[in-house]
């Protein structure tokens, strides 16, 4: 009788130990779905905000687009922003709003830019001389409408030879991207070269009057260090002061010389109160219908970040 009482009391033991270990094994796993729940609702959330905030950017950074475009077209040359990359500041709410603008007539059109030009545009941006002029008739390859190769150029059958399945179109760039597609071009040449060039001036020579260093540097004389100041001096001066004292480069010619294009890059930089910003990047040409958008989108592209 004392023997079954014992197992009786051994077997209730080990009955509330087994319990112990299910009830901590409930509150581990509660625990974990509990933590697992606060992270999910803590990701959706912050992906939330991110999201808030980004779309608040966005529409505040278009409004500095449509601000340039207006800017650009007051009727007093005096007040009129200048495209030549300076950069102009406003709000639009609570956003900070960075402006710059860029005349498409200050890039070189690769299209219609004679070989000296390309040549000295590649060499601003540092490429080697040797694989600058490849590049240069390469390109001129491209869009010339004949087989005939240049001697450091490249037509059909040396796409083929690469392993390209395409060739040189023998007709100018639909768009400055397409460049990439051009024997021995990089990405990492084509980003250098991307800010300085266009398709939409039809102009042999850019405009140096809202030129970049690179592109005053295809003028001879130009080191990188004047056309460096020449566009800090430019930068500073006043719209009245630009037309009354104009700047000069080494060969006499006013850099203010020569009228602006009708296309423009825009860009559009919105940061809100909390770091979180948006900027955008549009090529637009002014001008539209009664009671559309005012300008015409040609390119955009546009990035996002939250700090």
């Amino acid at each position: 009788m004392r023997v079954e009482v014992r197992r009786r009391e051994r077997t209730g033991t080990a009955a509330r130990g087994v319990a112990l270990l299910v009830v901590l094994w409930v509150v581990v796993l509660l625990g974990v779905l509990l933590g697992a729940f606060v992270i999910s609702a803590r990701t959706e959330n912050l992906t939330t905000r991110f999201l808030f905030d980004a779309t608040r950017a966005r529409f505040a950074a278009e409004a500095g687009l449509s601000l340039a475009v207006h800017e650009l077209r007051r009727a007093d040359p005096q007040a009129r922003w200048v495209a030549d990359g300076r950069v102009y500041e406003g709000r639009f709410e609570d956003a900070k709003l960075e402006i710059s603008i860029i005349d498409e007539a200050g890039k070189v059109d690769i299209n219609v830019a004679d070989e000296a030009t390309l040549f000295a545009l590649l060499q601003a941006v540092g490429i080697e001389e040797p694989r600058a002029r490849r590049l240069v008739d390469a390109i001129l390859d491209w869009r010339d409408a004949d087989d005939l190769v240049r001697p450091n150029g490249a037509e059909r059958r040396d796409y083929e030879a690469a392993g390209l399945s395409w060739g040189p179109a023998n007709m100018g760039f639909q768009t400055t991207g397409q460049l990439q597609q051009v024997l021995g071009m990089t990405w990492e040449i084509y980003e250098r070269l991307a800010p300085h060039i266009t398709i939409y001036t039809g102009q042999g020579q850019p405009s140096l009057g809202f030129a970049d260093a690179p592109v005053l540097q295809t003028v001879p004389g130009v080191t990188p260090e004047i056309a460096a100041q020449l566009v800090a001096q430019r930068r500073a001066l006043a719209p009245a002061e630009l037309a009354g004292m104009p700047l000069m480069l080494p060969n006499g010619q006013p850099l203010v010389a020569g009228g602006g294009g009708l296309t423009y890059t825009v860009t559009s930089k919105a940061t809100l109160p909390n770091g979180a910003w948006t900027s955008l990047v549009a090529t637009v040409r002014p001008g539209g219908a009664p009671g559309r958008r005012a300008y015409s989108i040609l390119g955009w592209r546009e990035g996002t970040a939250d700090e």
